[in-house]
């Protein structure tokens, strides 16, 4: 993995992170660390999900449907996260 793959993978991170955050009311409670760490995983659950679904990812390309997946696991991530400090 070269330096521009890796500044690529905190670009969509930081985006998807703080959309995703944005979308599930978090924002005020989390960083721009955050945002990134929560970014990437959900990169990596979106696009898992996605591939269930019979479609390829998008994957370590800075394009609309990797940023798209992106946002979609870390949505998902943000909700398993908010179900699991409830219980």
């Amino acid at each position: 993995m070269d330096l521009m793959s890796i500044v690529i993978w905190i670009i969509v991170g930081a985006l998807a992170g703080w959309v995703a955050s944005m979308i599930m009311k978090t924002d005020a409670q989390m960083g721009a660390l955050a945002n990134i760490v929560v970014g990437i995983i959900g990169a990596f659950v979106g696009g898992w999900v996605v591939s269930l679904f019979g479609t390829a990812p998008a994957a370590g390309q800075l394009n609309i449907p990797s940023i798209l997946t992106a946002i979609l696991g870390s949505v998902i991530l943000l909700f398993l996260v908010k179900l699991v400090r409830r219980a």
